[in-house]
């Protein structure tokens, strides 16, 4: 019941940091006139959106880091500023794209390759620093099963960049409609808040996924439709840093498979668009992708699209945290 306590205190902190900070942060992006740009081959209807501030990924970064910092003041536990660390530099990268794209005045910022390597940079310190202060292990536990597979450390290491670069891409991927990566992410945080209440010396990590719940929350004051402010690259990035960042640090990355559900599907629909639109000449399978633009222009309302999507997100989260019940105390 204390541990409960303890999160419930960070998730309420997240929130009120960030609901506050957006009220000074956004009428600042306003005045420096932040705009989001809509792409030409993007959907039409959301010309409308054009100007809306972005970059309001600021204000739940910067409350994220006073839960972590104020968790490691109030408990000595320093374990969720490494998280967090790990998905400011996405976050870092983010801000770096999204001051190309104002800067260009278009939907077009930092090149694949220079996102893809800035990425994979920092994929690859994050494995190194967890793997040598022992939060990290090469052994994949199996979901629902008591089982893991030992893989070589050179084998784990490629494996878990490649990962985590893939998902923080995906979780960018998914920030496409008002509201959606910042809902579809609140189940996320809740299992990994719940995991850490279970998993032995996991309390820290549990904490600060509370506080970035709270966050959430806070910031879909904002974001939700009508959004007064986007999260941007900013934000969206530091996002999927976070989701899979703390996959790790639980060590157990095949806990994304269920929690990332919701994420792994628009990957996939966007991938599946582009080569059989390659391979057939012009020919698609979605109406548009990735996913979330196929059912709005099914006549989805946005509204509808994120409250489907995020049960969707639920009912993974769920799998995931039966799926490995078995490393819960």
């Amino acid at each position: 019941m204390e541990d409960l306590l303890k999160l419930a205190l960070c998730a309420a902190l997240g929130f009120a940091l960030t609901a506050l900070l957006g009220l000074f942060i956004i009428p600042a992006l306003k005045k420096a006139h932040v705009g989001q740009s809509i792409k030409m081959d993007g959907p039409s209807w959301h010309k409308s959106k054009e100007g809306t501030p972005t970059m309001g990924g600021v204000t739940f970064i910067l409350a994220s880091l006073a839960v972590a910092v104020l968790w490691a003041v109030w408990q000595g536990d320093y374990a969720p500023l490494a998280v967090f660390a790990f998905a400011f530099v996405f976050g870092c990268i983010g801000f770096l794209d999204d001051f190309a794209k104002l800067r260009h005045k278009e939907n077009t910022g930092l090149s694949a390759p220079a996102k893809f390597l800035l990425q994979l940079a920092a994929a690859i310190l994050f494995t190194v620093a967890l793997r040598y202060t022992g939060h990290l292990s090469p052994d994949l536990v199996i979901p629902f099963t008591t089982l893991s597979l030992h893989l070589p450390w050179p084998v784990y290491m490629v494996f878990a960049a490649l990962v985590m670069v893939g998902c923080v891409n995906a979780v960018n991927l998914t920030d496409g409609v008002d509201g959606l990566s910042s809902s579809v992410t609140l189940p996320v945080m809740l299992t990994y808040a719940a995991l850490g209440v279970g998993v032995s010396n996991k309390l820290g990590f549990g904490a600060w996924a509370a506080g970035l719940f709270g966050c959430l929350v806070g910031f879909l004051i904002y974001n939700h439709h009508p959004a007064k402010v986007f999260m941007g690259d900013t934000g969206s990035l530091f996002l999927g840093g976070a989701v899979c960042g703390l996959a790790f640090a639980y060590n157990m990355p095949l806990l994304l498979i269920f929690v990332g559900i919701v994420y792994i599907c628009e990957t996939l629909s966007d991938i599946i668009q582009v080569t059989y639109f390659k391979a057939t000449h012009g020919k698609r399978i979605f109406l548009m992708a990735p996913l979330h633009h196929h059912f709005e222009k099914k006549g989805w309302s946005e509204e509808k699209v994120v409250t489907v999507f995020t049960l969707v997100s639920c009912i993974g989260c769920i799998l995931g945290f039966l799926a490995f019940s078995s490393v819960i105390r």
